[in-house]
């Protein structure tokens, strides 16, 4: 049976293999132009920043250098229902350094499309087992981000040796590259 999250609230994470699983629908009516939501990790260390620049998980680099995180690709309709876009998690492979797995998604050309959050609904992240299918974790961003083009949707966190995801939900006013000055 499924945990559901709310903003803020965090629960241990028992099995070291499972999909992070992120969906959302979008109002392309809107603003006339497609939308293209990207998914993004960025593996950091106590510091809170990246471990290593290829530490950061995204459609240009699917899979980080220990293999614990791999990106399954890019979807660039997020068409249909389910997961718009999944990443394979294995938290034995990871790097000794390795403390904290935040999870991101961005609007592809957002301020050129003139798109934000604010048109984005159906908003979740979930963590479930790869071979049964069965959900462990789920959250559901009910928030109106009307100005943010980025959202934290969760973060995976080590503590006292064991293994955590966090409820986020915070959105930003950037894009990638924000989050990348943020966390280098």
């Amino acid at each position: 049976m499924a945990i559901n999250l709310q903003k803020g609230q965090r629960e241990a994470i028992h099995a070291p293999k499972f999909t992070i699983g992120l969906g959302w629908d979008t109002n392309s009516s809107s603003t006339g132009s497609a939308f293209d939501l990207d998914a993004s990790v960025f593996i950091l260390g106590d510091n809170k920043r990246l471990v290593a620049d290829e530490y950061f998980v995204f459609y240009n680099n699917l899979k980080s250098p220990d293999g614990s995180v791999e990106h399954t690709g890019d979807n660039l309709t997020g068409a249909g229902d389910g997961d718009d876009e999944q990443v394979k998690v294995d938290l034995s492979k990871a790097d000794a350094k390795v403390s904290e797995i935040c999870i991101v998604v961005t609007i592809h050309e957002a301020e050129a499309r003139k798109q934000n959050f604010g048109q984005v609904r159906n908003s979740f992240i979930r963590i479930f087992d790869a071979e049964t299918g069965a959900d462990i974790l789920k959250y559901e961003l009910e928030e109106d981000f009307s100005i943010e083009t980025a959202v934290e949707f969760g973060r995976i966190y080590k503590k006292d040796n064991n293994w955590k995801f966090e409820a986020v939900g915070a959105g930003m006013k950037g894009g990638l590259q924000d989050y990348l000055t943020k966390y280098q």
